[in-house]
């Protein structure tokens, strides 16, 4: 078993993110710093499939936190990770959520998300397994739980029947889409810069099924600069998408609104009032669900 911490002169514990993982900054004796990340040894395939995808990505040019280290340890398992010097893109003060993009020039806000949906596009290039239950059938199983364990929580948001009346009339956009490996938690709150350019971090809810699935996140993108989040899209498709995507994404982000609700009740009434506040966002930029081109894109 590896005494992974006596192998670092400093150890610092992150107390940030979501993550059941526990993540430290570590230091070799020649000063050099490390990401440290250890989980539970019952995750040991999920975290070693991660550890060898994180690879592939890498290898295809990804600006990322590189993959060094595998291994087995007195707290599971660990994974060791290259530590990026650079300032997160969004971050929690004082239990709000800041963003740097707005302190930036309105041209410097759509070239990172420009960069940010190419990134994205070269992660969704590494395929899904061939035995992957078929996508449609997977979502929609996921749409009846959200359905139904938003309707069990106790809690309601203003407009939620035309996001569920949304849900119900677009699940045919579900047939026959594509499916590869997804980021699982693309948004600004995993992005940093390091020395101009744009790094992305912390790939622990990877996943795989429809690449489009993965724009569900772009809500937290779009709240901190439209221009970023416009970019993103324009970026990713190369150009202005077809109607068909943001048909779908709608739909994703629709059940994802309704999913956050019943997620934030364990962390406290701040998270409550932050996806409530998020959900009236939606129907905002959606229109009340009339419109699936949301009022944040600006072509």
């Amino acid at each position: 078993m590896t005494d992974i911490f006596g192998r670092f002169a400093k150890v610092e514990q992150i107390n940030k993110g979501w993550s059941d993982d526990k993540k430290y900054c570590v230091t070799d004796a020649d000063g050099v710093c490390y990401l440290l990340r250890t989980s539970p040894f019952a995750r040991y395939e999920n975290r070693k499939q991660l550890h060898d995808i994180m690879g592939q990505v890498s290898a295809l040019g990804v600006p990322m936190c590189q993959p060094i280290e595998f291994g087995e340890c007195e707290d599971g398992v660990y994974c060791i990770q290259s530590w990026i010097d650079g300032q997160e893109v969004s971050w929690l003060s004082d239990g709000e959520d800041v963003s740097l993009l707005p302190s930036l020039s309105e041209n410097r806000q759509y070239e990172l998300g420009v960069t940010a949906g190419e990134i994205l596009r070269k992660i969704h290039t590494i395929p899904a397994s061939d035995t992957q239950e078929d996508w449609a059938a997977r979502y929609n199983k996921k749409i009846d739980r959200n359905i139904k364990k938003y309707y069990e929580c106790g809690l309601r948001f203003d407009g939620d029947e035309r996001v569920i009346a949304y849900i119900e009339r677009n699940r045919h956009l579900l047939n026959n889409r594509p499916q590869c490996f997804q980021h699982g938690d693309y948004h600004v709150g995993n992005m940093m810069l390091e020395n101009g350019e744009l790094k992305i971090i912390d790939f622990g809810s990877y996943d795989f099924g429809d690449p489009w699935e993965e724009f569900s996140r772009i809500v937290w993108n779009a709240a901190a600069s439209p221009l970023f989040a416009t970019g993103q899209v324009n970026g990713y498709f190369g150009g202005t998408p077809l109607l068909e995507f943001f048909k779908l994404i709608a739909l994703y982000i629709a059940s994802s609104t309704l999913s956050s609700i019943y997620w934030a009740i364990p962390y406290g009434q701040r998270e409550i009032d932050v996806m409530m506040r998020q959900s009236q966002q939606v129907l905002g930029w959606l229109e009340g669900m009339r419109s699936p081109v949301p009022m944040w894109y600006r072509p």
